[in-house]
């Protein structure tokens, strides 16, 4: 399993950012950054990520020996990993994963991951996994329904949570290493919501609804769309119609 080197930090403007900064500079993987507190924390599509004292903010860099199109499966895992820790802490918590980075619990969010990555060749030279847990506060959204773990019942710090987090992303790295994405996509699935739930894929220019008919081998959305398939490999989901 993967030594983790955690740094702690009061406060950071982005750990995301500053683990970026550090893997330019050439550090080895392992490099794990926790900060108490985010002024500019980025979430998914641009938007900002709101990170108070009491919740996580937590980065690891990563050096896997795969092609860009394997990125893929890093936020599959990432969430693996952060809904494995979630219900350690919370075993009674009604967590789902949601595709392609949300955590939920009981429909609303509750945690989001964010990947960044660097090509070098056909290979990639580093990639950081940035994961935001709401544990003591859920920040408003709008236009979404947020929770935190103590709302839930979770006695724990925020600093605690990142170390669960971190053990269990140790694990699922180790069973993508093992097993690849054969191992990855049925787990993944297996915390989703059902096959056949109703799904809307949304970008700024379309939006698409279908059920949810599971995830290609690449980690790939699959919507079933009237008599066809559709596949995508981004877009905003929104639980049913989207009406």
């Amino acid at each position: 399993m993967i030594a983790w080197r955690l740094e702690d930090f009061s406060e950071l403007p982005s750990t995301s950012d500053f683990c970026i900064a550090r893997a330019k500079e050439g550090e080895a993987e392992g490099l794990a950054v926790f900060a108490a507190r985010q002024s500019a924390g980025r979430g998914s599509r641009g938007r900002e990520w709101v990170s108070p004292a009491g919740n996580v903010a937590l980065s690891a860099l990563l050096r896997p020996d795969i092609s860009p199109v394997q990125s893929g499966m890093f936020p599959l895992l990432a969430g693996i990993a952060v809904i494995e820790a979630i219900k350690s802490v919370v075993p009674t918590a009604a967590a789902m994963l949601k595709w392609p980075n949300d955590v939920l619990i009981a429909g609303a969010k509750c945690a989001g991951l964010l990947i960044d990555a660097a090509p070098l060749r056909d290979r990639l030279d580093w990639l950081v996994i940035g994961i935001g847990i709401n544990v003591a506060y859920a920040p408003e959204v709008p236009g979404r329904a947020t929770t935190c773990l103590a709302a839930h019942g979770a006695a724990l710090t925020a600093r605690d949570m990142a170390a669960v987090v971190l053990e269990k992303l140790g694990l699922e790295l180790d069973r993508f290493e093992q097993s690849g994405a054969a191992g990855i996509v049925p787990a993944w699935v297996g915390h989703a919501h059902p096959v056949g739930t109703a799904l809307t894929v949304k970008t700024a220019e379309w939006a698409v609804t279908g059920r949810f008919e599971g995830l290609t081998a690449r980690g790939e959305l699959r919507l079933a769309v009237q008599d066809r398939i559709e596949i995508f490999s981004t877009g905003e989901i929104l639980l049913g119609t989207g009406g």
